[in-house]
């Protein structure tokens, strides 16, 4: 048996940023930057800070480049944390559906976005099949035990955690955890 054979998976911990000003009924993804209310930044930094205290962990935290996950990065920085900013933890591109109201996306775009929820490319952004191959790579070869990201990309997480096939569908993907909310991986 390798020595890499022997180590126990890397676990890391997982939080979705904070609740962002204006994006209520928006499509938000990498191409939307939106801000969160500093205070709402400051809490999640503190939870994350709680759970690296009592863990044991390493006082480094990497994060989306977004400012709905880099706000909280920069606070747990004056926390005296290293924060790494990854872009591989960015939302999923919804290209130029990002930043519009859902409701006017055309039905039939969404549509054959669920029909092949894996190899279609929304409003011509990214697909979900590079998402999860980004999502692969940071699991792979963390920068970090402690990350802050996006819904999409726990989502993804979710999904590779629990084994699923490589051609993931609408019905069957991971529901978003909530703003706030950690994710063991």
């Amino acid at each position: 048996m390798s020595v890499d054979a022997a180590r126990p998976a890397l676990l890391i911990h997982a939080w979705r940023h904070p609740a962002p000003k204006g994006a209520a009924g928006r499509c938000i993804g990498a191409r939307t930057d939106l801000p969160v209310d500093r205070r709402k930044a400051k809490r999640l930094a503190h939870r994350i800070r709680t759970v690296a205290r009592s863990e044991g962990l390493p006082r480094v935290v990497a994060t989306s480049p977004l400012a709905r996950c880099r706000d909280v990065g920069r606070w747990l920085r004056r926390f005296g944390f290293r924060h790494v900013v990854d872009a591989r933890l960015v939302e999923l591109d919804f290209g130029r559906w990002d930043g519009g109201r859902w409701e006017a996306i055309d039905a039939s775009e969404i549509e054959a976005w669920s029909a092949d929820l894996a190899g279609h490319a929304p409003g011509g952004g990214e697909t979900v099949r590079s998402l999860l191959a980004r999502v692969q790579a940071v699991r792979a070869q963390a920068p970090a035990v402690l990350l802050v990201t996006h819904g999409g990309w726990l989502s993804a997480a979710v999904w590779q955690r629990l084994g699923e096939a490589p051609g993931p569908t609408a019905a069957a993907w991971p529901k978003a955890p909530g703003y706030g909310r950690r994710v063991a991986l």
